[in-house]
């Protein structure tokens, strides 16, 4: 048997011979070009995160303008860097927190596990030493850290690494009634809720009316905390900048990372709410965590252009754009049969095709089109800056494979 190449890819057999890889060697916009020459359109945003698109000069110069400058530093105490202050600024003022605290991290398994392990410092903090559970929805994406793999709800992703990080809970992700029966077992200790507002990796399940409510008033019930996975819903996806301002719900925590530099360096970070924060802020206490790379400053230089470039260029208008041509499209396909149906919001969807939709993946990319399959779901990410023509080619590529 032939040992690949030395490239151990994430998510993928470790026997598949690298040259099965697609060579990605260029990008522009929605289209990737391989090393053959053959161009694609990226229906997953990369990986849920190129909202500002591919090849973007005002991305690249700013990094290399901030190269010239400070190409690295850390942010531990007692240093600092202009970047990280005003990518921090910025990030407080899109999100659903007056003056809130900005914690920056590189991935979002940084921000998950970050996020965790304030949470369950808070509750020390506040005297709740019995608050260490942490509730988890299936189909739940968390990231892969040790934490994030602990409060993922997704089973084969936390099997066969041994012993995981205890005091996790799962409950059903569409049933706010499994939730508070929870709460009513095990209420004096339970720390937090962990949900993204849309599940994104699981499969793409938008939350059920009142639902995210519904754990924002159990917690207040049991002063627990609230925390918001948005690394996939954040910086435009859901068509607000948060996907807490979508469905008018107001976290304690929440994470982000993907889109806060569209993937142009990496950046991430726990957003913490006032109340929270001031639990930290006691004379003589240390915050004791904290990443090599938190505060990089090209990583921060990155964040800001792209947070002023989904301004400038409007793309979180543009996400329910994009919905509205996709549910066009879409509407189609469920009145000729083609597809059972589709859920989704702003720019991001799964097209129920009624059978496994992994084989499926295949062959979209054979005809020119990145998308993911999980379970039945077809799911549609793309960059913000796709055209209604770039649409509609995703909708008939969907239709022939279908077909």
């Amino acid at each position: 048997m032939s040992i690949p190449a030395h490239l151990l890819h994430p998510f993928s057999e470790p026997i598949k011979p690298e040259a099965d890889f697609i060579n990605i060697v260029s990008a522009e916009g929605a289209v990737l070009t391989d090393d053959t020459g053959k161009q694609y359109l990226d229906g997953m945003a990369s990986l849920w995160y190129c909202q500002v698109g591919h090849g973007r000069r005002e991305m690249i110069d700013a990094i290399t303008a901030q190269a010239r400058k400070l190409a690295t530093y850390n942010t531990f105490d007692p240093f600092t860097n202009e970047p990280a202050r005003a990518v921090a600024a910025l990030i407080a003022d899109k999100s659903p927190f007056d003056d809130p605290r900005v914690f920056l991290g590189c991935s979002g398994s940084e921000a998950v596990d970050t996020a965790l392990k304030i949470a369950r410092l808070v509750q020390q903090r506040r005297g709740h030493d019995d608050k260490q559970i942490i509730i988890r929805r299936t189909h739940g994406y968390h990231g892969t850290n040790f934490g994030g793999t602990a409060a993922q709800g997704i089973a084969p992703n936390r099997e066969g690494w041994g012993d995981l990080v205890p005091h996790f809970i799962e409950v059903p992700n569409d049933n706010i009634e499994d939730v508070a029966k929870a709460f009513a077992r095990h209420g004096e200790r339970i720390a937090a809720v962990i949900s993204e507002p849309v599940q994104g990796a699981g499969g793409v399940w938008p939350p059920e009316d009142g639902y995210l409510q519904g754990l924002r008033r159990l917690c207040d019930q049991h002063r627990s905390l609230l925390v918001f996975d948005e690394v996939i819903c954040g910086f435009g996806r859901t068509g607000s900048w948060f996907g807490a301002q979508t469905f008018g719900v107001t976290p304690d925590l929440m994470t982000f990372a993907k889109g806060v530099s569209s993937g142009y360096q990496p950046l991430s970070g726990v957003i913490v709410a006032p109340d929270v924060a001031q639990e930290l802020c006691e004379p003589g206490f240390m915050l004791r965590t904290g990443y090599t790379y938190s505060g990089h400053p090209m990583a921060c230089a990155a964040g800001v252009a792209n947070i002023k470039l989904i301004e400038s260029d409007g793309l979180v208008e543009r996400a329910n754009d994009i919905g509205k041509k996709t549910v066009e499209g879409l509407d189609a396909l469920v009145a000729d049969g083609i597809i059972k149906g589709y859920r989704g919001v702003g720019a991001v969807w799964a097209a129920d095709v009624g059978r496994d939709a992994v084989p499926l993946k295949r062959d979209m990319l054979d005809r020119g089109v990145v998308i993911r399959g999980v379970g039945e779901g077809i799911i549609w990410c793309p960059p913000l800056v796709v055209s209604d023509d770039q649409i509609a080619q995703f909708i008939e590529t969907l239709a022939e494979v279908l077909k």
